[in-house]
C-alpha cells in the first residue's frame, strides 16, 4: 500500500515537536498521547495496529505487540475538512525527533521499540525480535525492536542531540543505549568493549553495539535511561535522611 504523502516541519531545538500538514481526506498514526494539537476538521480514532495488511496480517501483528508489552492501539489523525489543516506531536521526554523519507532508505529501518512517534498512513509498524543471542541479552533494547516500513514519511524520537551517520561498507561500534535506529541493510550485534581491564575500569560498560554495511545509523547523545538514572542519583537520600 502506498504511504500517503505528508507534509511537515519540525519545530523547537532541545524539547521538539512535529507539526504534519494533513491534505482534505489524509491520514497519519500516531502512538497513544503523542498528539500536542490539531486545527480544526481532524478528527482521530484510536485503531488496533496501523491499518495495513489484511485481517490475519493485523491479528498477527496486534499479538506480537501485546505480547511485547507495547500498547495494540494506534490514533489515526484524518483531515475530514476541504482545506490543508495540521495536528502536532511530541515525544513523552525531553530530546529532538529525526523525520526519516523512508522512500530514500530502502523503505524499512529497524530502531528501538520506543522510538516510534508518528507516521504518513500506510506505514507498517511490526515488532522486530532480535535473531542474535548475544544481541538479546546484551543490547540495550533485548531481543524486540521495531520494524517500519514504507514509502512515505515516519517521525522517531530520542534523547538528547541525534546525528546521522552514514556507513559506506563500514563498521561502528557504539554504546547499545545511544543506538536509536538504523537502515534495514545493516547488520546489527553486540560484541565485548575491550579488554578485561577496560570493561571493568573503562566506565564505557561491557558490551558495545557493533553496525556492519552500507547504510544509515541515528545515534542519541542521552538515553532517556541514562538521564534518569543520573536524575535518581542526584535525589537519592543519605542515610541519615532516610532515617529521620
Amino acid at each position: 500500500m502506498r504511504c500517503h504523502q505528508v507534509d511537515y516541519q519540525i519545530i523547537g531545538h532541545d524539547i521538539q515537536m512535529v507539526e504534519v500538514e494533513l491534505d482534505p481526506k489524509e491520514t497519519v498514526i500516531a502512538e497513544a498521547g503523542a498528539m500536542t494539537y490539531l486545527e480544526q476538521d481532524i478528527d482521530f480514532e484510536a485503531k488496533m495496529g496501523d491499518g495495513s495488511g489484511g485481517v490475519m496480517d493485523k491479528l498477527f501483528g496486534i499479538g506480537k505487540r501485546m505480547l511485547t508489552g507495547e500498547s495494540v492501539f494506534l490514533t489515526h489523525f484524518t483531515n475530514h475538512g476541504a482545506q490543508k489543516r495540521r495536528v502536532a506531536f511530541a515525544a513523552p521526554f525531553p530530546g529532538s525527533i529525526a523525520a526519516l523519507n523512508m522512500a530514500e532508505l530502502g523503505e524499512e529501518v529497524i530502531c528501538q521499540k520506543s522510538a516510534f512517534l508518528a507516521a504518513a498512513y500506510g506505514t507498517q509498524v511490526d515488532i522486530a525480535f532480535n535473531k542474535r543471542l548475544g544481541s538479546g541479552f546484551f543490547g540495550g533494547e533485548g531481543f524486540i525492536l521495531q520494524r517500519l516500513r514504507g514509502d512515505g514519511m515516519a517521525f522517531i524520537h530520542a534523547g538528547g542531540t541525534v546525528i546521522r551517520k552514514e556507513l559506506r561498507n563500514e563498521t561502528l561500534r557504539l554504546d547499545t543505549g545511544c543506538l536509536v535506529a538504523f537502515s534495514g541493510d545493516i547488520d546489527y550485534n553486540i560484541g565485548m568493549s575491550g579488554g578485561l581491564k577496560s570493561m571493568l575500569f573503562g566506565g564505557e560498560g561491557l558490551f558495545l553495539a557493533t553496525l556492519t554495511g552500507t547504510g544509515s545509523v541515528w545515534i542519541q547523545s542521552m538515553p532517556f535511561s541514562r538521564l534518569a538514572e543520573r536524575v535518581l542519583s542526584q535525589y537519592k537520600p543519605t542515610i541519615g535522611q532516610d532515617s529521620q
